[in-house]
């Protein structure tokens, strides 16, 4: 999408999308265990943020060296609408269908499409490994 611009690029993609929105059946491997989930959606996130400013994963740590993972169990469309906007101070995770673990390893495997930073990388499944202290950063 070229516009519009910003954070409402999110949004708009949200909107253009949530029709066609529904659960599916997924296989989460952890570094203890595999969950085996119907969900809405699945973020693996080492930060915070992504997306235009939106707290998905709103206490990850990028030190801890340990991936956040937000799994939203099935809700309803109309329910999905109204606890979206949540996503922007991070107080959806206080919803029932939202469940965030950590790991350190994580793979999904689903008949779905992954995306990284909102970009298309291909079919699942894929798998990813926080590697703490693997960047090395400096600041004054």
């Amino acid at each position: 999408m070229s516009w519009p611009k910003g954070p409402m690029k999110y949004n708009a993609a949200i909107a253009i999308e949530l029709p066609r929105f529904k659960a599916r059946h997924y296989e989460i491997t952890l570094d203890d265990r595999t969950i085996s989930t119907q969900a809405m959606l699945i973020a693996v996130s080492n930060g915070r943020s992504y997306g235009g400013g939106m707290l998905v994963c709103p206490d990850a740590d990028i030190t801890d060296g340990l991936f956040d993972v937000m799994v939203l169990h099935p809700i309803s469309k109309l329910e999905f609408a109204k606890v979206f906007p949540r996503v922007f101070k991070g107080t959806h995770v206080t919803h029932p269908a939202v469940e965030i673990v950590r790991s350190r390893k994580v793979s999904i495997s689903a008949k779905a499409v992954a995306y990284a930073d909102g970009e298309r990388i291909g079919q699942l499944p894929i798998s990813a490994e926080c590697v703490s202290g693997a960047l090395l950063s400096w600041t004054p």
